[in-house]
């Protein structure tokens, strides 16, 4: 279940860490969306353009940024799983399992269940699930993209109870 509590979730060192960072192609959108920016505001002047240009892919840039570092997380300690904004303690993940391909697409897509914990990033093609096992959490499963799924299943087996 998400847990919105800023406390550190252990003290112990993650056995996993990912962030899920942008692909490429997105950092130049980003930067073509500055460049639209220049282009309109060029008419009025030069500066106001680049000045436009500038502001506009550098808000871009820290926006995305922050949203990585905040809700694009994933990590496993020996105590706790923590998925975005959500954590949960390592003892309630059951089963886990790892999707790519068109496997990944159905997990995603048409075999997903709608109350399940979710944390996609459409440019990343494998996603994991993980069950949980806490009886009073009414979430089956969490799913979430990675691009080391095999690494993540490899920490979850090992740092499980």
């Amino acid at each position: 279940m998400p847990d919105s509590s800023a406390s550190s979730p252990s003290p112990t060192h993650p056995t996993f860490r990912e962030y899920l960072w942008p692909a490429w192609w997105i950092w130049i959108v980003l930067l073509g969306t500055g460049g639209a920016a220049y282009v309109m505001f060029a008419p009025i002047s030069v500066g106001a353009g680049l000045t436009a240009g500038i502001v506009v892919a550098a808000l871009l840039v820290v926006v995305l940024i922050n949203h990585t570092m905040t809700s694009g997380r994933i990590e496993v300690d020996e105590q706790w799983v923590r998925v975005g904004r959500a954590r949960i303690e390592r003892r309630f993940i059951g089963d886990v399992a790892a999707f790519r391909g068109e496997d990944a697409h159905a997990a995603r897509g048409r075999d997903l269940n709608g109350t399940a914990y979710m944390c996609f990033r459409g440019w990343i093609d494998p996603v994991v699930t993980l069950q949980v096992t806490d009886p009073e959490d009414a979430t089956p499963y969490w799913i979430t993209s990675t691009r080391r799924p095999d690494e993540l299943l490899a920490a979850l087996d090992s740092s499980g109870s």
